[in-house]
């Protein structure tokens, strides 16, 4: 299988020079690239697009030379894609996103996609016309071959994500229980059948001072200036130190679920729709829903799990893990009290609700529970 593992690296002076003129040589391709074959004369190819690198714009900027050729090469291969999915987007009627230029500073990256151009040993890096080798932070987590590397700025750091071929991946699947469900919130990031309560996830919340802060002393530096420069390099970093608090706590989570259960039964959630609510979307960006989702499915296929997407108009929250009785509740509700005597609280009763959702095959009639304060069949009454 192929795994990437992302490193960050420790370039010196010289080397963090060789890597922001990679990165801006394949900026200046990707951007002349476009902007030819944005005219109405010119139909994209990547035949078409390879012939105008070699004849126009490789003898038009020698500096080219400076790094590897593969730096400004692989540039026709990144703006095909971008074609691909254009066109794709136009053939399903929706808004097309025609690719855009390039900025300076924003998601600066090169790719070397040949294995000779590049090597890993121990804890460095050779890439093609670097004399010396780049330092990385850790080693390279699998073992394997190495395929490719893409190399990426951000927030004045360096990273290298290694793609690898290989078969050294952690086997799970021994000791995990059955089924889990899973209901995510705002109060706390996620509860589950088992009774877990993982914590609210608001990074962005407890760093809002200091962002604010840090946002307007770059808005009072004049542009061009070095201290607008620094105060942009600043804002940046703190953005970063938050994704990546963010990430580490989903990362966290992510695989303590994958490893610990054989099923999975998460909330298939609006989340696009959820963020509208104009007071809780940015406690909902925040938490990172779609994120967490993502990280539990690919982990997921790697270790073998299922994941059970729940439909999101299932009423999990509603209904009464005890009798399957349905009942009207609204936010400010934390608990919920059924005639059956069970008073359990509302995250747990839903996440209950979502791992017995078609667990063991077995379907609830949805149909029949559209009135509220009456016993919901579905919940006793099973179909096949």
């Amino acid at each position: 299988m192929l795994l990437a593992h992302k490193i960050e690296l420790r370039p010196k002076a010289s080397q963090a020079e060789y890597l922001n003129k990679s990165c801006g040589s394949r900026r200046h391709c990707y951007n002349q690239l476009l902007e030819h074959f944005s005219k109405p004369d010119n139909k994209w190819s990547k035949a078409a697009a390879y012939q105008y690198y070699i004849k126009v714009i490789r003898p038009a900027y020698p500096w080219y030379n400076e790094v590897s050729s593969r730096v400004t090469r692989n540039a026709i291969d990144d703006l095909d894609d971008a074609f691909k999915h254009f066109f794709r987007r136009v053939k399903k009627g929706g808004k097309p996103g025609f690719p855009k230029f390039k900025k300076k500073d924003i998601n600066d990256s090169f790719a070397l996609r040949e294995k000779t151009k590049f090597e890993v040993k121990g804890r460095k890096l050779r890439i093609e016309k670097l004399k010396t080798l780049i330092p990385m932070r850790q080693r390279l987590r699998f073992e394997g071959t190495p395929k490719q590397v893409a190399m990426s700025k951000q927030a004045g750091k360096y990273f290298a994500s290694v793609l690898v071929d290989t078969t050294d991946y952690k086997d799970y699947s021994q000791n995990r229980s059955p089924s889990v469900g899973v209901d995510f919130g705002v109060k706390s990031l996620a509860v589950t059948s088992d009774n877990e309560v993982i914590p609210s996830n608001n990074k962005l919340k407890k760093s809002l001072k200091k962002l604010k802060h840090l946002s307007r002393s770059l808005s009072r530096k004049r542009k061009g200036s070095n201290r607008r420069a620094i105060a942009k390099q600043r804002l940046a970093k703190l953005h970063y130190r938050i994704a990546q608090q963010r990430k580490a706590v989903l990362h966290e989570l992510s695989h303590s679920l994958t490893a610990n259960y054989d099923r999975i039964a998460i909330e298939d959630l609006n989340v696009k729709g959820m963020v509208r609510n104009r007071t809780l979307a940015r406690s909902i960006a925040d938490a990172g829903f779609g994120m967490l989702r993502q990280l539990i499915e690919y982990k997921a296929f790697l270790r073998g799990c299922t994941v059970e997407l729940v439909d999101r108009f299932f009423p999990s929250s509603r209904m009464c893990s005890g009798c399957g009785q349905l009942h009207d509740i609204t936010l400010a509700d934390r608990a919920l009290a059924c005639d059956c005597g069970l008073t359990i609280d509302r995250d747990l009763n839903a996440a209950i609700n979502l791992n017995r959702y078609r667990w063991d095959t077995l379907k609830p009639d949805v149909k029949r529970t559209q009135e509220p304060s009456k016993t919901a069949l579905a919940a006793s009454v099973w179909t096949v």
